[in-house]
């Protein structure tokens, strides 16, 4: 049952590359490995099932494809810099083509041959490893070599766990494991290479938590309907785990063969796939594009009466002599003008976000907002302290709406700090795997009065606010300009010790708007 896991999971994983990425050559490469795994332990499973030795030939030849195949994916995967040339892809496929043509002979039968297949894999994969340690250690320290980094350390637990089957072949009654730590390391592998955005370990281990979740639910779904039609089926626990993770990781590239038939059958039948949650988007997609149209005749039918309101009190106020008098009417004056103001940000919010992007450098970036900081912080009572890494490559970005982005993070500090503090801004490299270019990462970090747990989930909400006169679009701004420039914000606070943004920002493609 362990080896038709093992050839289940790899298909499985190879079919959703082929599906989501058809032009990464990382993930095609790992592609094309998991396959050579799945025609390697299929032929395993049906030969011990079936007992034809036609299938021991089939999982001989998967099991000699392997080792072109993991040197393929690691120079793509380590971007050329192994111990592998280029021309070892070549020698390593002759080799293997010849033990393939052993097959067909009576050396077929040599005693010695699958010891020798075996240690030739493992020099392989042994080399392999070793690349990635070195490439690890080269590179300079960023989100890229933490990833790297969680990965060279799977890979002796994996052999390690994978070291305990010999007791089972040695008859000890342990469970042989290698099948089952094969396969989740090459969904490990998985996660590193489909899912950059994912940096820290928590996040990959909370990505395969949520499957195996899904999976215990799956399988506790099932013992329940079968105890509702009596105890006649008696299938052991492990057959139906792994029918259940079958399952789970087989629905999504399931769905996208279905969703490309039946785009193909049935053109217009667009929401045939769209979940209830994925309807709700689409409306609220839907909305905001109403919401950019009514905008500017929303705006128009407030903005002349506030004009009307404005001028008349102006020249009541130049021909009245009581003071109180002009007092009110500075009143109505200075509120036309912050009415104003919150129509004005309301367009801001409404219409498209075009960018105008050139290769900039950030740090710079970060000196004009800062050096715009200083010159509005009147109280005077506010550290302002700079952490700039040098090293940081220029990015592709919009100028302006990064220092549009800083101002409104640094200002809401700014006010979250009456009574003064220290306000910190830091950048930092965090490369983005498969970018062309670095990311850099900019934390604004304040010692004021901190966000409420609360109002955590509605900070980025349109019209949210805490103060008094706020209108509630400025974080929200932040998000969709930080999303457009291809990156994201992240926030964390705890009541009266301050609050940390991290804003991580990357390239993106020209012409691209909200």
């Amino acid at each position: 049952m362990e080896t038709f896991t093992l050839a289940t999971v790899s298909l499985i994983i190879a079919i959703s590359l082929i599906i989501y990425k058809k032009n990464d050559p990382v993930q095609l490469s790992f592609a094309a490995l998991c396959l050579a795994v799945f025609v390697h332990k299929a032929g395993a499973f049906v030969h011990v099932v079936l007992g034809i030795e036609f299938f021991s030939l089939i999982e001989n030849l998967g099991l000699i494809s392997i080792p072109p195949l993991v040197i393929r994916f690691c120079r793509y995967f380590l971007k050329n810099r192994t111990l592998f040339s280029k021309d070892d892809i070549a020698s390593t496929a002759l080799f293997s083509l010849a033990i393939a043509l052993i097959f067909f002979t009576p050396l077929y039968r040599f005693p010695y041959l699958n010891i020798l297949l075996n240690l030739y894999i493992a020099y392989v994969i042994g080399l392999s490893y070793l690349s990635l340690i070195a490439y690890i250690r080269k590179i300079a320290d960023s989100v890229e070599k933490r990833r790297m980094g969680y990965l060279a350390i799977a890979f002796p637990i994996a052999m390690l766990l994978s070291a305990f089957d010999v007791f089972y072949y040695y008859g000890f009654g342990f469970p042989p494991l290698s099948n089952l730590v094969v396969a989740a390391l090459l969904y490990f592998i998985l996660l590193i290479i489909a899912y950059p955005h994912l940096t820290e370990l928590h996040e990959l281990m909370a990505k395969a938590l949520v499957v195996s979740i899904i999976t215990a639910f799956a399988v506790v779904l099932f013992y329940l309907v079968i105890g509702l039609f009596g105890r006649t089926a008696r299938l052991p626990f492990t057959h139906v785990l792994v029918a259940c993770f079958t399952i789970v990781i087989s629905i999504s590239p399931f769905r996208i063969i279905l969703e490309k038939i039946f785009s193909a059958i049935y053109p217009e039948s667009k929401d045939v796939f769209t979940s209830l949650y994925a309807l709700d988007a689409k409306l609220e997609k839907e909305r905001a594009l109403l919401l950019e149209e009514m905008a500017p005749v929303f705006a128009h039918e407030i903005r002349n009466p506030l004009g009307s309101i404005k001028g008349a009190a102006q020249y009541l106020r130049s021909e009245t002599d009581t003071g109180e008098n002009k007092r009110l009417l500075d009143v109505i004056i200075e509120e036309v003008d912050r009415l104003n103001g919150v129509v004005s940000q309301f367009l801001d919010y409404a219409k498209p976000l075009m960018i105008n992007l050139k290769a900039q450098d950030i740090n710079v970036i970060i000196e004009r907002a800062v050096s715009i900081i200083k010159a509005n912080n009147v109280s005077g009572n506010i550290t302002l302290e700079m952490d700039l890494n040098p090293k940081i490559q220029n990015l592709v970005v919009d100028g302006e709406q990064i220092i549009q982005v800083i101002l409104n993070i640094a200002f809401n500090a700014i006010d979250a700090m009456p009574e003064g503090g220290t306000l910190r801004i830091r950048t930092s490299k965090a490369r983005i795997i498969g970018e062309t270019t670095e990311g850099v990462g900019i934390l604004i970090q304040d010692t004021g009065k901190g966000i409420k747990k609360e109002d955590m989930k509605n900070i980025f909400k349109p019209f949210f606010t805490t103060k008094e006169r706020g209108v509630g679009l400025g974080l929200a701004v932040c998000q969709r300009i930080i999303k457009n420039h291809g990156g994201y914000i992240r926030v964390k606070s705890i009541p009266g010790r301050g609050t940390i943004f991290y804003i991580r920002v990357g390239s993106v493609q020209r012409g691209k708007h909200l």
